[in-house]
C-alpha cells in the first residue's frame, strides 16, 4: 500500500486559517501573517500561499501593505447563503427520495449526537456552540450527499465557513435558538421518513428563513 504524504506547509496552514474564520468575532479583522505561521509551524510563505486561495474564495480581502483582512458576510451574502442552500438541499431531496435512498435514519443520529452535547445545558459556551454548529452542518452535508452527486457535494461542503460562522451568529441570541434547530430539524427527519417530499422541502425553507431573519434582526 503506498504511504500518504503528510499535508504540506500550505495545506496546514489553510486547515488553521479555515478554522478561525468561523469565527464571527473576528469578521473585519487583519490576520497577523507571523503569528499564523508561529501556531502552524511553518514559514511566512506557506501562510500567503494559503491567503491567496481564501482570497480567491471570497473569505478574505487581500490589502495592499496592509495584509489579509477577514471578509465580513454582508445581509445580502447571508440571504444569498440561504438561498443557495436552500436550492441544494431541496434538489438533494427530491433525488434522494426519488432513488429512494432518504437518509432519515444517518441524520437522525446526527441529531442525537446534537442533543449529547447540549443536554442539561442552559447557555452555550463559544466552544460548545461551535460545536452543535459544526454538528449542524454535518447533517445538511448528510443531507445534500444523499444525493449521490458529488460535484454538488463538493460545492456545498465548500461553503462550510460561511455556513458555520452565519450558524455560530444565529446561536449568539441563546439556547432558545438552538432548542428550535432542533425542532426544524426533526421536522425535515420526519418529511423524510415518510417520503414526503414536498413536507420536506417546506421544512427545509422553513429552517433556512428563520435563521436567516434570526440572524438578520437578531431575535
Amino acid at each position: 500500500m503506498p504511504s500518504v504524504a503528510p499535508p504540506s506547509g500550505r495545506d496546514r496552514a489553510l486547515g488553521h486559517l479555515r478554522s478561525l474564520l468561523t469565527d464571527p468575532q473576528v469578521e473585519g479583522g487583519f490576520i497577523n501573517e507571523q503569528d499564523v505561521a508561529d501556531a502552524v509551524g511553518v514559514s511566512r510563505t506557506p501562510v500567503r500561499e494559503a491567503l491567496l486561495i481564501l482570497a480567491s474564495e471570497g473569505l478574505v480581502d487581500l490589502e495592499p501593505r496592509r495584509g489579509a483582512r477577514v471578509a465580513a458576510l454582508t445581509p445580502r451574502e447571508t440571504a444569498e447563503l440561504m438561498e443557495m442552500r436552500g436550492l441544494i438541499e431541496r434538489f438533494a431531496v427530491q433525488r434522494a427520495l426519488a432513488q429512494r435512498l432518504s437518509p432519515h435514519d444517518a441524520l437522525a443520529e446526527v441529531m442525537r449526537r446534537q442533543d449529547a452535547v447540549t443536554a442539561g445545558l442552559d447557555r452555550l459556551t463559544f466552544e460548545q456552540a461551535r460545536e452543535c454548529i459544526e454538528l449542524d452542518r454535518e447533517f445538511h452535508q448528510t443531507l445534500v450527499d444523499a444525493a449521490g452527486n458529488a460535484l454538488i457535494s463538493r460545492t456545498y461542503a465548500a461553503l462550510r465557513e460561511k455556513q458555520v460562522r452565519v450558524g455560530i451568529s444565529a446561536l449568539s441570541i441563546g439556547p432558545s435558538r438552538w432548542n428550535a434547530v432542533t425542532h426544524e430539524h426533526g421536522a425535515i427527519v420526519e418529511a423524510l421518513r415518510t417520503g414526503d417530499q414536498a413536507a420536506a422541502e417546506k421544512a427545509i425553507d422553513d429552517h433556512l428563513s428563520i435563521t436567516l431573519r434570526t440572524i438578520l434582526t437578531g431575535a
